[in-house]
């Protein structure tokens, strides 16, 4: 069972946002931007689902 959770939820420019929570709380990963609606974060996460698996870690 995965120890990670997607929140969505709104700034305080009232935009909508996801973050990755570990269930300890750490905050793994964030959208980086602010989204106009619900529909689009839930769309940026769905991304994140669909392209990460595969990701390469690239050292810079």
């Amino acid at each position: 069972m995965s120890k990670a959770r997607f929140e969505v939820y709104r700034d305080a420019a009232s935009e909508y946002r996801w973050r990755l929570v570990h269930d300890n709380g750490n905050i793994l990963a964030d959208s980086g931007e602010g989204y106009a609606s619900k529909q689009k974060a839930k769309q940026g996460i769905q991304s994140v689902k669909t392209n990460a698996p595969e990701a390469l870690v690239v050292e810079v």
